[in-house]
C-alpha cells in the first residue's frame, strides 16, 4: 500500500494536495478543475488532467493512484472553485491537511451561511439535520484547537442579512464561551455542541418578521413593534420541533433580549433568572448587529460597540467587558475580512 508523501514546500504555497477523500467526492470522470502530478524526476509538477476533461477508467485509476502517492496537486488559483466543492461536504475540512486556517473559516463561514439559509426558507427537521452536522464538523474543528476561534473573527460579515448575522453571533458568542473558562475546566465538547447550533439558531423567528418591517427606516408603530419582539417566542418553537431536547437551544432563543435589570422581553427575566446561554447570546446578538450595517443604524466600529455593551448594566458584566478588554489590549483584532485564497 502506497503512503502518502508530504508536499514539497514550494509546491505546497502555490498548490493542494489532493487528499483521496477529496478526490472520491469529485465526479468520478470529470474533474471540476485541473489537476496536476508531481515527478520526482524533474521536482516538478506537471499538468495531468484538464478541467472537465472526460477520463478513461485507467485515467480514473492513476489518477487515485496518484493521490493516494502523494503526488496529485490543484493550483490555488483554482481556490474559489476547490472551496465551492468544500462547502457543500464541509467534512472534508477534517481530512485535508493542505488547506489554511483562514481558508477553513472562510468555507465553515460561507458553508453554514448556506445551511442556515435553507434551514430558514425550509424550516423542517430533515433541512436542520443537515445544518446540524455541518455545526458538529465546526466543533470538531475547534475542539482540537480552540485558539483556531481567532481566525473566524476576521471572518465576520460588515453587511446585514439573518444568516450573516447568526453566523457573526455564533463566532463572537463561541469566543466568549472559551475565554470566560481561562480560569476554569475547559469547555467540553457536548457543551460547544450545544452552544454552536444554539446561536446560530437563536434569531431564527426573525425570519417569520414581515420583510417589509425589517427593512423600514423609520420608527415603528407599535403593531410593528409587537411583531419584532414576537420573534423570541416563534424561534423558541421553531427550535423545540428539532426535537433535539437541549435547553440550550430554547434559552438562546427565548431568552437573547432579556436584561439583567429586567428590562428586556419577553418575559422581563432579571439577574440569575437568565440562563449563561442567555447573557453571552445577548451581547454576542447585541456586537453584531452594531458591527453591521442596518436599514435603521449605521454600523459602529468594533471597539466603540464592545465599549458601549461593557458599559451598559443591563449586560452581564462578566461577559460583556470580554471583547472590550481583548479589543484594548489587542488580544483580538477585527477587521474587515479579508477574501479567501
Amino acid at each position: 500500500m502506497a503512503v502518502k508523501k508530504e508536499a514539497p514546500l514550494l509546491v505546497a504555497e502555490e498548490y493542494y494536495q489532493i487528499s483521496q477523500e477529496m478526490l472520491e467526492s469529485f465526479p468520478k470522470y470529470r474533474l471540476p478543475l485541473p489537476v496536476f502530478r508531481y515527478r520526482d524526476d524533474v521536482a516538478q509538477l506537471q499538468m495531468f488532467i484538464a478541467r472537465d476533461q472526460r477520463m478513461s477508467n485507467e485515467q480514473v485509476e492513476e489518477v487515485h493512484n496518484l493521490a493516494r502517492e502523494g503526488d496529485l496537486f490543484v493550483s490555488r488559483v483554482d481556490y474559489p472553485i476547490y472551496s465551492k466543492h468544500i462547502i457543500k461536504q464541509l467534512d472534508l475540512i477534517l481530512s485535508d491537511r493542505n488547506l489554511k486556517e483562514g481558508e477553513i473559516a472562510y468555507i465553515c463561514v460561507e458553508a453554514l451561511n448556506a445551511r442556515l439559509k435553507d434551514y430558514l426558507d425550509q424550516p423542517v427537521k430533515i433541512v436542520a439535520d443537515k445544518l446540524y452536522a455541518d455545526t458538529l464538523v465546526l466543533t470538531e474543528y475547534l475542539m482540537a484547537d480552540p485558539y483556531r476561534i481567532k481566525t473566524f473573527l476576521n471572518r465576520l460579515s460588515r453587511e446585514h442579512s439573518l444568516a450573516a448575522h447568526s453566523v457573526n453571533t455564533m463566532i463572537i458568542g463561541l469566543w466568549m464561551l472559551f475565554n470566560s473558562k481561562k480560569d476554569e475546566k475547559a469547555v467540553e465538547r457536548k457543551e460547544l455542541d450545544r452552544y454552536a447550533l444554539a446561536l446560530l439558531m437563536h434569531d431564527a423567528g426573525m425570519s417569520k418578521v414581515p420583510s417589509f418591517i425589517l427593512q423600514k427606516t423609520t420608527p415603528l408603530k407599535p403593531e410593528e413593534k409587537d411583531k419584532i419582539t414576537q420573534h423570541a417566542l416563534m424561534g423558541a418553537k421553531m427550535v423545540q420541533k428539532l426535537d433535539l431536547g437541549w435547553d440550550e437551544l430554547v434559552q438562546a432563543a427565548f431568552e437573547h433580549h432579556e436584561r439583567m435589570d429586567g428590562s428586556g422581553y419577553p418575559r422581563k427575566l432579571k439577574g440569575d433568572q437568565i440562563s449563561k446561554i442567555g447573557r453571552i447570546c445577548a451581547i454576542a446578538d447585541s456586537f453584531c448587529a452594531m458591527i453591521a450595517a442596518r436599514p435603521y443604524a449605521e454600523a459602529k466600529e468594533p471597539l466603540a460597540a464592545s465599549q458601549e455593551i461593557a458599559a451598559d448594566a443591563r449586560y452581564d458584566p462578566r461577559y460583556s467587558s470580554l471583547i472590550r478588554n481583548a479589543l484594548i489590549t489587542q488580544e483580538i483584532a477585527l477587521k474587515a475580512p479579508e477574501k479567501a485564497g
